[in-house]
This record gives structure tokens, C-alpha cells and sequence, in this order.
């Protein structure tokens, strides 16, 4: 674990920051609160020494005022496109900087919990109660609805950032006996499997650059690291925080996680390399070894060599 001195501090008044969304381009930042959406600057400062800030902007975005609360706010990887869904199902996605709308749903979910962008931007992703929903941007229409087994429940979801012939979506689900995995392919959008990986749940979830590692923190304070390709847990940190995760993000590196809660706190875990088991490896040459003192011993006469003739 790491631990940092703060750099910079922006108030927000009486107003509550509830989620935020870094623009790709580093325009800025997108933050929610409780009856609108507040845009931030950067406060870059080239001195001596290089320093980062944040500053309340100017800009007002128009039809993100008085419009309730915002649950989910992403970019699509260009950053030209903004979408935001809403506490009431509302989902919205904006031309960005422009903020003309792109596509208008007014009853996507009956509540939108989770967004995200393919890499290429052509499709949208939402999460809600419900079936989860894949959008199609460049038609503002829905095209498939993945549908949910027996009594889960959809939570989050993240498209795997490489564009090619291999890219899957991951979206976590709950049951009783846990949080899970799933992944579902993007040219059919079919479920590809399953995998049970935690026993809490999950309230945070994210994807590494590099897309071979998940993250998952839950209610309990705890954060899990999972391999992409099998689901299986390699690293858990028990106890990271004192209260429910409520946000994940990896290193451009993705060897680094940094993980927020309602503790106040931010922590940054470096993430241990996975090693690979030399046990098979033995395992051939063991039985190279048998085979050679077997053969050693058959033709020395210690051991009875019978050979079968016809």
C-alpha cells in the first residue's frame, strides 16, 4: 500500500459529489450532484515544480441543470461523446463539447446504475434493474438485451479495452451466494460463462488498461484482483478500507490499483505479478526419470524384462 500527501482540494458547497468522469482529453472533469451536473477545470500551474489542481468552472451545462440525480456519467475513449443516466431511468448521450444530444431514452432502466463505451465507440452499454442493455451510438437504438439467470442481479459492467476479434464484456451480477462474473461475447452478445468470485457484494468494479486483470471491491471494505481470461481471484486485500469501495481505478501500467470508500480514504495497491506454477514442468521431468531408471534397471537384469513373441 501507498500512502500520498493531498495536492489539491476544490469545495462543492452544500452541493454532494456523487460520481465523476475524467474527460480522455483532459479537458476536465464531469461531476454529478444531487439535482444537477458541475464541470471542473484544471488548475495546472508550471512553476519550479509542476503541480495539478482543480477549479470550479465557469461553464454551465445547460441540459445537465435541475435534472435529478445522475447515477452513471462516462466518455466514450475519443471524448466526443458524454453519456449519462439518471436515478429516474433516464439515459442521455451527448455530443461532447457541444452537449447536443445524441440519444434520448426515457425509460432505459427503471434506475441506471452502471455506463460504459466499447472501445471504439460504437457501443454503449447500461445497467439497470432489469436486463442490461447494448446500445448502438451511431443509431441511438437498442440492440440486444442481455437477459439475467433465475434471481440475479446486474451490477457493473465494462467492455475489455482491446478492439479485436477477442473483445468481451464482463458485467458483475449477484446471487445469494455471492457476487459473480460474467462474460458475454460482443458479436453475438451471448454468455460465455460464469464464475462465482467473491461471497459479499460487489459495489465497484473496473477493468486494467492492459485488459487482463479485474477489480472488485465490496461492501465489506475488501478488494479482490481477477484474472480476465479464467476469473480466478489472484489477490485479495482484506480489509482495504473501513467501509464499502466506491470507486476503482488501475494505473495506466495496470500495475497499480487505487481504491476510494466511504471511509475517507484512498488507497493504492501495487498488484503482485501472478506465478506461474513450475509444478508441471516436475511433473515431465519425474516421469522422464522413472522411465529412464525403469529401462536402466530392465536391461541390467534387476528388473524382469518380458517380451512377448509370436
Amino acid at each position: 500500500m501507498c500512502f500520498s500527501l493531498k495536492v489539491a482540494r476544490e469545495g462543492t458547497g452544500g452541493d454532494l459529489p456523487y460520481r465523476m468522469a475524467i474527460h480522455p482529453g483532459g479537458d476536465g472533469l464531469i461531476c454529478s450532484m444531487p439535482k444537477s451536473c458541475r464541470w471542473f477545470d484544471w488548475d495546472i500551474q508550471r512553476a519550479d515544480n509542476l503541480s495539478l489542481g482543480l477549479r470550479s468552472s465557469e461553464r454551465v451545462l445547460e441540459p445537465l441543470q435541475d435534472v435529478g440525480q445522475q447515477l452513471a456519467l462516462t466518455f466514450n475513449n475519443e471524448g466526443s461523446l458524454l453519456a449519462v443516466g439518471s436515478e429516474d431511468g433516464k439515459l442521455r448521450v451527448f455530443k461532447w463539447p457541444r452537449m447536443e444530444i445524441s440519444l434520448d431514452e426515457a425509460n432505459a432502466h427503471a434506475s441506471v446504475k452502471d455506463l460504459d463505451f466499447s472501445p471504439d465507440g460504437n457501443f454503449l452499454v447500461s445497467v439497470g434493474s432489469g436486463p442490461c442493455r447494448i446500445w448502438d451510438v451511431s443509431k441511438s437504438t437498442s440492440v440486444a438485451s442481455l437477459m439475467k439467470e433465475n434471481d440475479e442481479i446486474f451490477g457493473y459492467c465494462r467492455f475489455s479495452p482491446v478492439n479485436d476479434e477477442n473483445q468481451v464484456l464482463y458485467i458483475t451480477t449477484m446471487r445469494d451466494q455471492g457476487g459473480s462474473i460474467s462474460k458475454w461475447s460482443t458479436t453475438t452478445w451471448k454468455r460465455i460463462r460464469s464464475k462465482r468470485v467473491v461471497r459479499d457484494p460487489v459495489c465497484a468494479f473496473n477493468i486494467s488498461p492492459n485488459g487482463k486483470l479485474l477489480a472488485i471491491g465490496t461492501i465489506e471494505g475488501d478488494v479482490l484482483i481477477v484474472s480476465s481470461n479464467n476469473l480466478q481471484v489472484q489477490n485479495v486485500v482484506k480489509k482495504a478500507h473501513l467501509g464499502l469501495v466506491t470507486t476503482l481505478k488501475f494505473s495506466e501500467d495496470s500495475r497499480a490499483l487505487l481504491s476510494a470508500s466511504m471511509d475517507s480514504r484512498v488507497r493504492v495497491t501495487i498488484i503482485k505479478e501472478e506465478k506461474k506454477s513450475g509444478l508441471s514442468l516436475w511433473i515431465v521431468i519425474l516421469v522422464l526419470l522413472i522411465a529412464i531408471a525403469v529401462f536402466y534397471a530392465a536391461n541390467n537384469g534387476i528388473l524382469p524384462l518380458e517380451l512377448n513373441s509370436t
